[in-house]
């Protein structure tokens, strides 16, 4: 009889696993049919939801494919971890082997991605892309699939960045033949990336005998495992040489996805007049900005006319300041959405308009000349000013009156001018530790999707505590700042702000109170004053940490830890959250908002405000009757346990 499945759980930033055993375990448990219960089990322990069914029927199908062929290779003692969760994201591996090399006796690790496709084929001739009958969109081809983990490995996995001869990645196509997936065979392979299929079965237990001798694996698995995890490449943090230089992320799964449907569009629009509109949605952390920065990065380098644009004064002067700093023809590419008013049509290649659900009705405001009053749709001149409109979004970050930047509405206004609309849906996770647990746990919680508020179930990738006090709140994040990480603190815009400092000012006005505790908002304006960084900088700049930020300043952006302060506006009252907009003091909501609209914008506000956080957050209500709750839901957690930075 096997020995029972095991489940580990580290500390945030790690792995959780979902199953490991040795491949002889492995084979017995498929024996006996028990295999795919102990993964449901655990799957649904890890992610607070059942698996579905299509994840369950491959694991019946893929898997005893691949532990077969491990099997008749003479690999019994390979380590098997199933379901490999890559650090820092909610991607996960199908499997991952772990052993000793024949040949060096080092240590040796396969990633493996299995897939059951009997037949694909090249999407419109670009084989990085593939389509399988089965599926609506296109998929990464699995050669880049499975060669995009293993580089994101090498970048987060501390063991690995020391010893890159150590990892190999394969895809293993069990059920198709070589003439039904010939095309895909057009993308490069290598030691990261190659693909074998049932034909070749043959081939493929050569190559894994190739990487892994007939020995226990299992004290390899450790090293991997107990490796240090790397931070999060933070956007802004390589922003600049990923404009200038090369290429700094690492884009996985639907990620490329989305990178080779925006450059097959353009290369279809320099061959002939065609025009196509992308839209790309996912949730905060998914990574649309770091597609946006890599596609504007690899254009630039090409000399491809393409700007990128955004709603936001914050994120826009950011990017000018980090990724255009000394080189003015940088600052240039970043733009804001009511700058293309008179644009004239298609005369850039490309615009990426990120963040876009901050896209207005028009982008006429009281500054805007008579002659541009045209009351033109602020997406119809976006969509019109070039020959591939990209556009990045998440409609629960829609967080003022007037913002309407829906896929809905961009594929209304692509169809009124007969135009094809792409979209890619990004389901990866890449902030808040890569938890999508949490994600799902915050939607929940604020009933943005009809959900209810349920129990946090700690997921080994991201910490969540609560706060008694906002003085206690602050001194836990100074605590994680001592120990070298990033941490700022937000809130609900429930305090005034004082916008003019005047020359007699000796420090910031503290506008936030509460109780005995006050602290200043975030500088108001571009400019620094008394040594806080202005207010597009305050999220980058390590000076914006004694200050409070607002969703505005905050949206966009990420750091290690948040410290997110639940005002008034929202509060829990029996059994049910009460949004009290005389608590806002949000100049943008007027009489005429109607109660729906605050009640949506205040709950994504918080929203955005709950999902900055990469390692951790910590929660703090200024009533009563919601920290009871906010306690009731969030299990006590060590603060003694928090992980180091590598």
């Amino acid at each position: 009889m096997p020995p029972p499945a095991r489940v580990f759980f580290v500390l945030p930033g790690g792995n959780f696993l979902l199953f490991r055993e040795s491949a002889a375990s492995v084979a017995a448990r498929l024996l006996e049919g028990s295999l795919a219960l102990h993964l449901t089990e655990n799957f649904r322990h890890q992610h607070g939801r059942s698996p579905a069914q299509a994840e369950i029927r491959s694991w019946q199908r893929s898997l005893p494919a691949l532990v077969n062929a491990l099997i008749e290779a003479g690999l019994d003692d390979v380590e098997v971890i199933v379901e490999y969760s890559l650090p820092l994201t909610s991607k996960r591996a199908d499997a991952l082997l772990a052993g000793v090399h024949p040949t060096t006796g080092q240590p040796s690790y396969v990633v493996v991605e299995l897939k059951q496709w009997s037949a694909a084929y090249p999407e419109e001739g670009e084989p990085l892309l593939c389509r399988i009958d089965a599926y609506a969109q296109p998929v990464l081809n699995p050669i880049e699939q499975v060669r995009g983990y293993c580089e994101y490995l090498l970048s987060f996995n501390g063991a690995l960045e020391r010893m890159p001869d150590s990892l190999a990645g394969v895809a293993f196509l069990h059920n198709a033949t070589e003439f039904q997936i010939a095309g895909l065979r057009g993308v490069e392979e290598n030691q990261y990336g190659r693909m074998y299929t049932g034909e070749q079965r043959g081939a493929f237990l050569d190559f894994l005998r190739s990487r892994l001798a007939a020995k226990p694996g299992a004290q390899v698995a450790d090293v991997l495992l107990d490796a240090k995890v790397r931070p999060s490449k933070q956007l802004m943090s390589v922003a600049a040489a990923e404009i200038r230089d090369r290429e700094q992320f690492v884009l996985i799964a639907e990620q490329r996805v989305a990178y080779e449907k925006v450059m097959s569009a353009v290369r279809k629009a320099k061959r002939g007049n065609h025009k196509q509109v992308v839209v790309v949605t996912g949730g905060p952390g998914s990574g649309k900005s770091v597609i946006a920065l890599s596609v504007l990065g690899e254009l630039y380098r090409r000399g491809v006319p393409a700007l990128h644009a955004t709603g936001s004064q914050s994120f826009t002067k950011t990017m000018r300041r980090v990724a255009g700093h000394k080189k003015r023809e940088v600052q240039q590419l970043f733009k804001y959405f009511n700058s293309f008013m008179d644009a004239e049509p298609n005369d850039l290649d490309v615009l990426i308009c990120d963040e876009a659900h901050r896209l207005r009705k028009t982008s006429a405001n009281r500054y805007t000349k008579a002659a541009l009053r045209t009351g033109r749709p602020q997406v119809a001149e976006l969509i019109d000013a070039a020959r591939v409109p990209v556009f990045l979004l998440d409609q629960h970050q829609v967080v003022r009156p007037g913002e309407m930047g829906t896929r809905q509405e961009i594929e209304r206004a692509a169809a009124a001018e007969g135009l094809d609309c792409t979209v890619v849906e990004l389901d990866g996770q890449f902030r808040c530790g890569g938890s999508d647990a949490y994600e799902k746990w915050v939607i929940d919680l604020l009933g943005l999707d009809g959900g209810k508020p349920s129990q946090w179930e700690p997921d080994g990738k991201l910490q969540l505590l609560t706060a008694e006090t906002p003085q206690e709140l602050e001194d836990f994040l100074v605590a994680r700042r001592e120990e070298g990480y990033g941490a700022r603190m937000s809130a609900g815009y429930c305090w005034k702000w004082t916008t003019k400092i005047t020359p007699d000012m000796t420090s910031l006005p503290t506008d936030v109170v509460i109780g005995q505790w006050a602290r200043p908002w975030n500088v108001y304006g571009d400019r620094s004053v008394l040594g806080a960084p202005p207010a597009p900088l305050w999220a980058t700049d390590p000076a914006g940490f004694t200050q409070v930020g607002c969703v505005y300043t905050a949206q966009g952006f990420e750091y290690d830890w948040s410290g997110v302060i639940i005002g008034p506006d929202l509060v829990w009252r029996t059994d049910r959250w009460v949004v009290d907009r005389t608590a806002s003091k949000d100049p943008s909501f007027t009489k005429a908002t109607p109660d729906d609209d605050v009640d949506r914008l205040i709950r994504n506000t918080y929203k955005v405000l709950l999902t900055r956080g990469m390692v951790g957050t910590i929660l703090y209500s200024t009533d009563a009757e919601t920290r009871e709750k906010l306690r009731s839901l969030i299990h006590p957690a060590s603060r003694a346990e928090v992980p180091q930075l590598v």
